[in-house]
């Protein structure tokens, strides 16, 4: 069995670096809750790129705009549609909501119109691993992800074949889940529980 490796993907248009310290907190709860043999250090892959296919799971986010060039859509299509799976954070708190404005109009463009729908919180990635009876956790930051001053009870996705291909989520996990993993003895409930369910129904569905 291969290695499982984070990767994070590069898009031109917007600042897709966010959150730098989340995946390797992720990477550790892998180790720390799972057999699962990883690789310790993120990837991080230009979405313009032929090596996205190598990659079991991608993460995309960003607080700006995004607007794929023909290569990045392109790859991007290819990847979900060929059952690749991408965990795209709204890191936008402006209440413009750039991010989700133009990253859903990317998602009408390439699958259509409505496919970008919201989830049931008994789906099955809720108890892919931990149990979340309630759906998606809640964060201390999520207010006015996906531009509407909002607190959301669920996540959004698109559906490839009856398994999703991407996961949409407004509550800023990223920024959340970014802190060294040492720091998570002072939590009185480990908060990066969910991306161990996240990234097990990437593997498994």
């Amino acid at each position: 069995m291969s290695n499982f490796f984070f990767t994070r993907l590069q898009y031109n248009s917007g600042d897709w670096n966010t959150d730098q310290r989340m995946p390797s907190n992720i990477l550790h709860s892998l180790v720390q809750y799972t057999s699962i043999p990883i690789d310790q250090k993120e990837r991080v892959v230009p979405l313009s790129s032929d090596k996205i296919y190598e990659s079991p799971f991608c993460y995309l986010s960003g607080h700006k705009l995004v607007e794929f060039n023909e290569e990045e859509r392109r790859n991007f299509e290819t990847y979900v549609k060929n059952g690749g799976f991408v965990f795209v954070d709204d890191c936008n708190h402006d209440i413009d909501g750039l991010f989700a404005k133009t990253f859903e109009k990317q998602m009408a463009d390439i699958f259509g119109e409505s496919q970008l729908k919201k989830i049931p919180n008994d789906h099955e990635i809720y108890s892919s691993f931990f149990e979340f009876e309630e759906g998606p956790p809640n964060t201390s930051i999520e207010l006015n992800g996906w531009g509407d001053d909002l607190v959301h009870d669920y996540l959004k996705a698109i559906e490839v074949e009856g398994r999703i291909g991407v996961l949409y989520s407004n509550k800023d996990y990223g920024c959340e889940w970014d802190y060294e993993f040492k720091n998570k003895r002072w939590l009185a409930e480990d908060n990066t529980k969910f991306g161990v369910n996240i990234i097990l129904h990437a593997m498994t569905s």
